[in-house]
């Protein structure tokens, strides 16, 4: 909350006070909702629309909104500081758009959601429509097999590999991470093809063994396991059960990412690059306001 308003943002000071709101999003971390969003679902008014930005915790159950009310989700496909950054910019970024409600409130709540959506620039980009389930399985399975957990893997094992053949670390975080962002651009700009197109032949011919051979049998039993945990709800309810401890296993993970050599590495080279350069806030104070 502390943070909200320092933000510049109109906190609610009461569940009783989303009454008078036609749309209501809530903007939290997946695991807070069950226990704050109940209050305010129940205090909406009758035709109301709640908001999510991710439908983890309607569709695995966390949340319940009562049947007199519709429920939207907009999920814009990227990380809020680059939705506001298009959004200033005039452009915006895709967004996919759900609605769960009954059929007498499906249309309005629809319509509600495209405002919303519209209001935050993703109109600007393209909005596609889909279900509550199809976003989260597919958001929480991106996640984990490439975006965050397969991506970290892969330039953690290959900065590792490096390293221990005895190459220079900053070397090797150059080519193993550094990197990462331009091959990515590429690939969101132009496709895997036109990526393929884009680099040299070493590369492209390189890129044609490794990854037929990283891309084996292993590797897709270690993907559709990682999915069915998404499906059946056991990763939901890991997710959950750690949340209710206090995330010690968030957080060990989270401190070992720390103490891990490339992080001296990326300083070492983000120091010699000046407009990569983020203003530095330690995460004990952003969990701090976060929490408050």
């Amino acid at each position: 909350m502390l943070r909200a308003q320092a933000d510049g943002f109109q906190t609610l000071g009461s569940p009783d006070e989303a009454a008078w709101a036609e749309l209501v999003v809530f903007a939290l971390p997946d695991a807070a909702h069950a226990l704050a969003c109940p209050p305010y679902l129940t205090a909406m008014a009758d035709g109301s629309v709640a908001g999510f930005l991710h439908g983890f915790s309607v569709h695995f159950g966390l949340v319940t909104p009562p049947d007199r009310i519709g429920c939207a989700l907009v999920a814009p496909k990227g990380p809020g500081t680059a939705l506001r950054e298009r959004y200033e910019q005039g452009t915006g970024i895709p967004c996919l758009l759900a609605v769960h409600a009954q059929a007498a409130l499906v249309d309005h709540t629809r319509r509600v959601a495209h405002r919303w959506a519209d209001a935050i620039g993703c109109a600007r980009a393209g909005i596609v429509e889909t279900s509550f389930k199809d976003e989260t399985e597919t958001d929480l399975f991106g996640e984990q097999a490439v975006l965050c957990g397969g991506l970290l893997a892969l330039i953690r094992a290959a900065y590792e590999t490096l390293v221990e053949a005895g190459y220079p670390p900053l070397l090797a975080y150059t080519e193993c991470c550094h990197e990462v962002k331009q091959i990515g651009d590429l690939i969101c700009e132009r496709g895997l093809a036109g990526m393929a197109q884009a680099i040299s032949p070493t590369a492209r011919f390189g890129a044609m063994e490794a990854s037929a051979r990283l891309d084996d049998g292993a590797l897709r039993t270690q993907m559709r396991a990682l999915l069915r945990s998404v499906q059946d709800g056991s990763f939901a309810a890991r997710l959950s059960r750690d949340a209710e401890k206090g995330s010690p296993a968030l957080r060990t993970f989270e401190n070992a990412l720390e103490r891990h050599p490339m992080e001296h590495q990326g300083e070492r080279l983000r120091a010699m690059l000046p407009w990569l350069r983020v203003p530095n806030q330690s995460r004990s104070n952003a969990d701090a306001a976060d929490t408050q």
